[in-house]
């Protein structure tokens, strides 16, 4: 079991009331002018930005509005915010949304404080000092950003995405009302239950194979967001059931479930530049990927992927032929993903096979032109970064 150091300062205020509490936690953390960062038309169309406007009125917390967020957060808009936030004097940011908001919420306050150009930190040439604080209104659980030390932004100059990890950034709280999740159409739920089950499998797939207790509970978060998307795909309103998957995303990022084990992350690398190039959303993409990554890892690491299938994925152990179970345990999670409507290769992602010449820029982008490997469980270089994305574009 690896030596670890847990560190999950975000308070979460959880419930069907919890957005009442929104002005006292702003100034419990210091806010008194806020910058509120959204996304597309919804938080306005379901009246959740009016209410937190009323609120912030109510109780005489001037404020100005940021939307216009995309999918796989742009650094045009970051640095959009940080000309917002600089020039009204901000010292607040809540992140009204999803992964996406909250991740351009986090690169705003790294770059207030900041004199040079904030993309340094993601381009690796300079490590933050200072960073506003931020505060969180979650209404699409899938990034677990709400509890994490992670940011993921891409460039608009070649469309490079790119993720970075620092404890400043990690939201002072977050609120989270299991109701806000209802109007999620089912595309949207099932791509943010495959980011929340791969963010603890690539915390679950290590080489640390003792840490027994950690295993168990990111086997149990495994099986339960399992079955819960399914019931919310057949009634959107199921609220006991939104609210386990909207728990599991934060508990899948905050680093519970690393705790004596070793993130890999490596499908997570691999598919921001499979978003980056082609836009596809990021859970999806990591569906298309996962299944190829597993069977080139499964024979160096058979007692792990046996582990997944017998306890997560509930395939019968055949202790005569453990690389059977393994490769159930795969088969199974492609029929899941297949079930909840996510792909399992590139060809059913975009509707097309990536080009060699797409495939070769994504290595390239991935490998930072070959200066850097990615994964732990097993360190992948520009050879085995091919080798995912060739198996997965059959």
């Amino acid at each position: 079991m690896k030596d670890f150091n847990f560190y999950a300062p975000t308070r979460i205020v959880f419930g069907s009331s919890s957005e009442e509490q929104l002005p006292a936690l702003i100034r419990q953390y210091g806010g008194s002018k806020v910058l509120v960062h959204y996304g597309g038309g919804s938080a306005r169309r379901y009246g959740l930005l009016d209410k937190v406007e009323q609120m912030l009125n109510d109780a005489g917390i001037p404020f100005v509005e940021l939307g216009g967020v995309v999918p796989n957060p742009l650094l045009s808009k970051v640095k959009e915010g940080i000309g917002l936030c600089c020039k009204e004097e901000v010292d607040f940011i809540l992140a009204v949304g999803g992964g996406s908001v909250i991740d351009s919420a986090k690169a705003i306050a790294y770059g207030v404080p900041y004199e040079g150009d904030v993309w340094d930190f993601w381009d690796g040439k300079a490590v933050p000092s200072k960073c506003l604080p931020i505060g969180v209104m979650l209404t699409i659980p899938a990034a677990g950003s709400e509890m994490s030390s992670s940011t993921v932004i891409t460039r608009d100059e070649g469309m490079l995405k790119r993720g970075f990890n620092s404890d400043l950034c990690r939201c002072k709280f977050a609120i989270m009302n299991p109701e806000r999740t209802y109007t999620l159409p089912p595309y949207q739920t099932a791509a943010g239950v495959t980011d929340i089950m791969m963010h603890t499998m690539e915390r679950y797939f290590s080489k640390y194979e003792d840490a027994t207790l950690t295993d168990a509970i990111s086997e149990a978060l495994l099986r339960t967001v399992k079955d819960a998307v399914f019931e919310v795909l057949k009634n959107p309103e199921d609220y006991r059931n939104r609210a386990q998957i909207m728990w599991a995303s934060s508990l899948a990022h905050n680093d519970l479930t690393e705790c004596g084990t070793e993130k890999d992350f490596a499908c997570h690398k691999l598919e921001h530049e499979l978003s980056g190039l082609f836009g596809v959303t990021h859970g999806a993409g990591l569906a298309s990927l996962w299944p190829s990554w597993a069977r080139l890892m499964m024979d160096r690491h058979l007692s792990r992927f046996v582990q997944f299938a017998v306890n997560v994925m509930g395939v019968r152990n055949d202790f005569s032929d453990p690389r059977a179970t393994a490769l159930k345990g795969i088969e199974a999670i492609e029929r899941f993903y297949h079930a909840i409507g996510m792909p399992t290769s590139i060809p059913e992602l975009i509707g097309r096979s990536a080009t060699d010449e797409e495939i070769k820029e994504m290595v390239r982008k991935c490998s930072r032109d070959g200066k850097i490997t990615i994964g732990a469980m097993e360190v992948l270089h520009e050879e085995e970064m091919e080798q995912v994305y060739r198996a997965a574009n059959k």
